[in-house]
């Protein structure tokens, strides 16, 4: 009896799933994309209700050949593609390749465990048309964009550079925030904090300015503070209130894609792109010891926060046994998904909360085993009680001035009791011994001059974070969009944080001048839902398309008419052509080209003008950049000389090596 045929996407899940399902099917992999849109031309008929043209990915025909024969004997195909609008789309347009008088259809799965596998098998659908147009509305919206936008950057800026939808609203609100960061002026402003100490005490309390007439203040120069000073050394400190509640600190709800990688990088420092990488592997699955691989989380692509009852009923048995009936919630926390949030999926969770993060370290590399335990840890902790901490708040009155201090002290862990590494040290400061009307004595005032900070630069996770709130993107995009901008040298890697280069801006500036529709957040964000109206069956994707490309068909004109190519002309002529010299940028930055090109294709680096540090070598430093967008120099006479440094050189630190090393040569004389 011929084998039914299953379809998954990465070869690393088919050994996995065939043990799973046994000897009746036979499980083979299509690599991702078989059938998607030619990469030489636009591949959407524009002038035809947006028409798709589709074609076999020529790297991948032999795959596409093979699957035909694995499935030619096959009555059935199960098509096992990720559980989202991409691998709905990846698999239709499969099948009509393959399953031409077969018995076809979809099985979805958020993790890789024999259990949820074989209830997927047993509950095969048909597939979802909705879903599939609304990832083809997106796949042609942003084919459009990047199709017509790259060729304006490289008639007017630089050869292999791109312009995407998201990738260009995203590197917009880089630069905004640089620019925002160029433009702050800090402001002034002091603190003042008072030492007091009861009669007969040698305890310090420590007590803030909080209030001045009862409001907010501003001490905004050294002279009002010192004024301010003067006076309140004439006051009497009197306790005016002590305080005492209660406060209760929720758990997190468990993690999906954006939340995942923002925790990540704060607590881990991975950044999106290598969460991403290792979300996948934990995915896919693990040997954990027993001979067989399994996955150890539910699918990594997801921007719901919702449990199965299945997994919830699961994890309250595990915090119940493990923990305590005291951690244990009445009902089950309930945390709520943003409106577009694909509620069909689940968040990120452990696929057996019984696999403690000890129980697998033996198993998985260091960074998988962070990873794993960043999002065990949130799971386990989203279904247990809030912590609760006592807070008192002492206030001290002198004059028309209000001090404040105030001690926290936590009286039940709740959750905490999951991740240790959260919890608050208890302040170690005792309130119980005094009472409303004592007098304190003033032993010290100690003003503290500060200025206003400017807005951070943006990193992986506070990006990702801007991007959600703002509606922009989705989950599977977030890692690639940041991927994209450091690898186009648009932004650099500083510390860990992005920082738009100068050819960045410059490619920012063009679109947002010449495109102010296409590259503004909201209208962005209100193409994302419009794509999820899609997804909803409200709305045609064609009509989607055609409302859009009307404004910006008039745009590309006009912007092809009228921008003017980018030219820095250098006061040197070209060596083979004796046309002028230029600076130009590519995907690894500026370098210095003839401007008569394509004709003349004379290229060199662009030095910076500063000698090589290397002894016996003629060449100069040139800026670079890593695969990561980290920056570094290297020398133009590469391979000749293989000299790399983090940062330049300093010239007195070069003088005095070269001081010592002549020095050095007369000792060995």
């Amino acid at each position: 009896m011929a084998k039914a045929i299953v379809i998954v996407e990465s070869p690393t899940k088919v050994k996995t799933i065939n043990k799973f399902l046994g000897k009746k099917y036979k499980v083979v992999s299509s690599m991702g994309h078989l059938i998607d849109l030619p990469k030489s031309t636009l591949g959407v008929d524009v002038e035809n209700n947006f028409e798709p043209k589709l074609i076999v990915v020529r790297s991948k025909s032999k795959i596409l050949t093979k699957l035909k024969k694995d499935s030619k004997s096959a009555k059935e195909i199960y098509v096992a593609t990720d559980p989202d609008r991409e691998g709905e789309a990846i698999g239709w347009n499969l099948v009509n390749h393959i399953g031409e008088g077969k018995k076809v259809y979809r099985v979805s799965f958020q993790e890789i465990t024999k259990e949820a596998v074989l209830k997927a098998f047993d509950n095969a659908r048909e597939f979802d048309q909705n879903l599939i147009n609304a990832q083809i509305g997106r796949r042609l919206l942003d084919r459009i964009v990047g199709y017509k936008l790259s060729p304006i950057l490289w008639k007017k800026v630089g050869s292999r550079l791109s312009a995407g939808r998201v990738q260009s609203v995203a590197l917009k609100i880089i630069v905004d925030r640089e620019r925002q960061i160029e433009a702050f002026n800090p402001k002034e402003y002091w603190q003042v904090e008072a030492h007091l100490q009861r009669t007969g005490s040698d305890t310090i309390l420590e007590a803030a300015l909080e209030k001045i007439d009862g409001k907010k203040f501003e001490l905004g120069s050294k002279e009002v503070t010192d004024e301010l000073l003067t006076k309140l050394k004439t006051e009497q400190f009197v306790v005016s209130s002590i305080s005492k509640r209660e406060v209760k600190r929720k758990a997190g709800a468990p993690l999906i894609t954006s939340t995942m990688q923002q925790e990540a990088f704060n607590k881990l420092k991975f950044n999106a792109n290598r969460t991403m990488m290792l979300a996948q592997q934990l995915y896919e699955g693990i040997d954990v010891g027993n001979g067989e691989t399994t996955g150890l989380i539910t699918y990594m692509r997801t921007d719901s926060v919702n449990i199965s009852a299945e997994a919830t009923a699961k994890l309250r048995d595990f915090i119940g046994k493990e923990f305590g009936a005291k951690y244990l919630p009445e009902k089950p926390n309930v945390y709520k998904s943003k409106k577009s949030a694909q509620e069909a999926h689940e968040a990120i969770r452990p696929t057996n909360v019984h696999l403690k993060p000890g129980d697998v370290k033996a198993y998985l590399d260091a960074d998988q085993y962070k990873l794993y335990e960043l999002i065990w840890n949130r799971f386990v902790s989203s279904q247990i009680v809030p912590a609760i901490y006592e807070y008192k708040k002492m206030e001290v009155t002198a004059g028309n001035c209000t001090f404040g201090a105030s001690v926290s002290t936590l009286k039940f862990d709740g959750h905490l009791v999951v991740d240790h590494a959260v919890r608050e040290e208890a302040t170690k400061v005792d309130f119980s011994s005094y009472k409303k009307g004592d007098v304190l004595i003033l032993k010290k005032l100690l003003p503290t001059q500060h200025f206003t900070k400017p807005p951070p630069r943006f990193s992986d996770a506070s990006l990702v974070k801007a991007l959600e709130e703002d509606g922009i993107g989705r989950p599977s995009t977030y890692a690639a969009i940041i991927s994209t901008l450091v690898m186009r040298n648009y932004t650099i890697r500083e510390k860990g944080y992005l920082q738009p280069t100068e050819l960045g801006i410059l490619i920012s500036d063009l679109l947002t001048e010449n495109f102010p529709h296409v590259i503004d957040e909201s209208f962005t964000a209100k193409m994302e839902a419009n794509l999820d109206r899609i997804e909803e069956g409200n709305l045609e994707y064609a009509t989607l398309l055609k409302k859009f490309w009307k404004p910006f068909s008039q745009e590309l004109e006009t912007a092809e008419a009228t921008i003017e190519k980018t030219h820095n002309f250098l006061d040197k002529t070209c060596p083979e052509c004796d046309a002028k010299l230029a600076v130009k940028w590519g995907r690894r930055g500026k370098f210095i080209s003839c401007s008569d090109f394509p004709k003349c294709k004379y290229a060199a680096p662009f030095t910076l003008g500063i000698p090589c540090p290397e002894e016996g070598c003629d060449g100069e430093l040139v800026e670079r950049r890593s695969k990561r967008g980290q920056t570094f120099y290297g020398c133009s006479k590469y391979p000749k000389c293989n000299h790399i440094s983090n940062k330049l050189p300093d010239k007195d630190d070069k003088e005095e090596a070269k001081e010592e090393s002549q020095g050095q040569s007369s000792k060995e004389e």
